[in-house]
């Protein structure tokens, strides 16, 4: 049962199309028109849908905004499903809607299932939904790169679990070896930072100063400095307040509060608000009392001692060189100290961190070398299936004679390689393998690399080929050909359009074709079609059915829609297609 994901996009002011509804359905649908014009309905259309890139340029001529919206029924439990869910979007019945909105500013705007989303989220989501294979794909095909890629995804988890594995240990191997380098190259650098640490630490260490000593001598010193100052204040206000015993006649304050105290202590009874006045008083003089004891007690305790005040400043000084170099204060110095020894036992221990590096770097490298050779096997196994399904593929494309096939090797190196197979040899963040495809157009002929050794229309059908035996490993249900029969022609045009129509009993495919041996093969015709008033051109798209289908295919076969011969042509390609599917 065909999965039918693509079920229409609705195009508005998308260059030269006005208002467009394209409608596809499940199988094999082949879309023709005029040169370029089924491209850009498809397949713009549909990129911008699939996250692609967004130009301003696109936008009609006059209109303020491009948009291009499309219905997409899905598996609730699929990737895509579940991931658009996750961005808040809802899905109808199954079907999930995804708008692109391109202003004539260069503005995009993405959403789906409802849902304002960065436009980010619809190239993930393509990833399940539909994959494109166009003419940009084969020259990309053309690079070893791309040629190993596929040839992974091909093989599946037999390459996909080691190669994942191997990643990790890649990734960790480079930053071991760029520690390890660090480490070596920075040596003398590292030696000065551990003798500055030392001699600062041994500096602290000698003055082994106290949290908040700086703060209690800078107080010390400002009392002994000012001591004498000090005692006379004292001494007078304690005068003050209890009287000096050489001066009978003065007056202190603790003799006033007692004849206060006594004054209405006498009548206190007769109201109580004095009373309580009464008490104060009482309180008073008791304070008065007290105050003046500390007083003589502070100026007995007073020692103006010059030997103390020097041994206080010269404390001051040492704590103020460590100040000067290491912190703010006295506690900023011992927060130095602690995070110094931490970096320096660090430093010292770097000598036993590069033997373990270099270790650590060893046993990576060995578990590379294996975990590589596991995916040289896996790859070579799943080059000889994918190969030998290409050529299969290629005798239906009227290639019989072709063969294609994988050449697997590893470039050997005296120096900074793995050991693969007995020998040491260049590897990358994918393995040591370098993958090319070959191909001997005909028997005799050396396999050469497809670039080199098939013409156009050979590599046309190459790629092709590649596309669908490729297409066939891909768990995305819709795939958009675009002009991949490029230079094809006659009876391969025949084997291509057949080709994929057996393909779309698995799968939606959607073709933009120019060959009518192509959209011959097709379960629905869709055709662009260009009007022109004079002063603006339009497209629209029209489904062809029946007499208006062969008219389309006899203007493709010969130009010419009303020609007999055309007709009768067209008529056999499709009695053909029917027969030959």
């Amino acid at each position: 049962m065909v999965v039918h994901v693509l079920e229409e996009m609705r195009i508005r002011a998308l260059g030269v199309i006005d208002d467009a509804v394209v409608e596809l359905s499940p199988g094999f649908t082949a879309v023709t028109g005029e040169t370029g014009a089924g491209k850009t309905m498809v397949v713009t259309s549909l990129g911008l849908l699939l996250g692609g890139r967004a130009d301003a340029a696109l936008v009609r001529i006059g209109a303020k905004a491009a948009v291009v919206e499309g219905r997409m029924r899905v598996d609730a439990r699929s990737a895509a499903a579940v991931r658009a869910e996750e961005a808040g979007a809802e899905l109808e019945d199954g079907v999930l809607l995804i708008s692109r909105t391109l202003s004539a500013e260069g503005r995009s705007r993405a959403h789906v299932g409802g849902r304002s989303v960065p436009v980010g989220l619809l190239g993930e989501l393509a990833d399940d939904l539909v994959a494109v294979h166009g003419q940009t794909d084969q020259q990309g095909l053309l690079r070893p790169a791309r040629q190993r890629q596929a040839l992974d995804r091909y093989a599946g988890a037999a390459v996909a679990g080691p190669l994942e594995k191997y990643a990790g240990a890649y990734r960790r191997l480079r930053a071991v070896s760029a520690e390890w380098e660090e480490l070596t190259t920075r040596a003398r650098e590292r030696a000065q930072e551990a003798d500055l640490l030392r001699f600062g630490l041994e500096e602290v260490a000698d003055a082994e100063p106290l949290p908040g000593e700086d703060a209690e001598l800078a107080a010390e010193a400002e009392r002994l400095g000012h001591a004498e100052a000090l005692a006379s204040a004292a001494a007078l206000a304690h005068a003050a307040l209890a009287g000096n015993p050489e001066d009978p006649e003065g007056v202190d304050a603790a003799t006033l509060v007692a004849g206060a105290q006594r004054a209405v202590e006498a009548v206190r009874s007769h109201d109580s608000a004095l009373a309580g006045l009464a008490d104060r008083i009482g309180e008073i003089g008791i304070l008065v009392s007290d105050v003046a004891g500390d007083l003589a007690g502070y100026a007995d305790n007073l020692d103006a001692d010059p030997i103390r005040l020097g041994a206080v400043e010269e404390r001051r000084a040492a704590l103020a060189q460590l100040t000067r170099k290491y912190g703010e204060t006295i506690t900023d110095v011992l927060a130095w100290a602690e995070q110094g020894a931490a970096r320096l036992a660090e430093l010292d221990g770097d000598d036993d961190r590069i033997g373990e590096l270099a270790a650590e770097r060893d046993a990576l490298r060995a578990e590379l070398g294996e975990l590589a050779q596991t995916l040289t096997d896996a790859r070579t196994e799943a080059a000889g299936r994918f190969a030998e399904a290409v050529t299969a593929e290629l005798a239906s494309l009227a290639m019989p004679h072709a063969r294609v096939t994988f050449a697997i090797s590893q470039t050997e190196t005296e120096a900074d390689g793995i050991e693969v197979g007995g020998r040491t040899v260049v590897f990358g963040p994918h393995g040591a393998d370098e993958v090319e495809l070959l191909l001997a157009p005909h028997p005799g002929a050396p396999p050469r690399p497809i670039a080199k050794g098939a013409s156009g229309g050979e590599l046309s059908r190459v790629m092709l080929a590649v596309e669908v035996v490729f297409a066939g490993s891909d768990p995305v249900p819709t795939y958009l050909f675009d002009e991949v029969d490029a230079g094809v022609g006659g009876k391969a045009a025949v084997e291509v359009g057949r080709r994929l129509a057996r393909l779309a009993r698995s799968a939606q495919v959607v073709v933009v074709t120019h060959l009518p041996q192509v959209a011959a093969f097709a379960d629905r015709h869709l055709v662009v079609e260009k009007t022109n008033d004079g002063s603006v051109t339009r497209s629209g798209v029209k489904a062809m059915e029946g007499e208006d289908r062969v008219r389309e295919l006899s203007r493709m076969l010969a130009g010419q829609e009303d020609s007999e011969l055309a007709r009768a042509h067209a008529e056999e390609l499709l009695e053909a297609a029917r027969a030959g599917r």
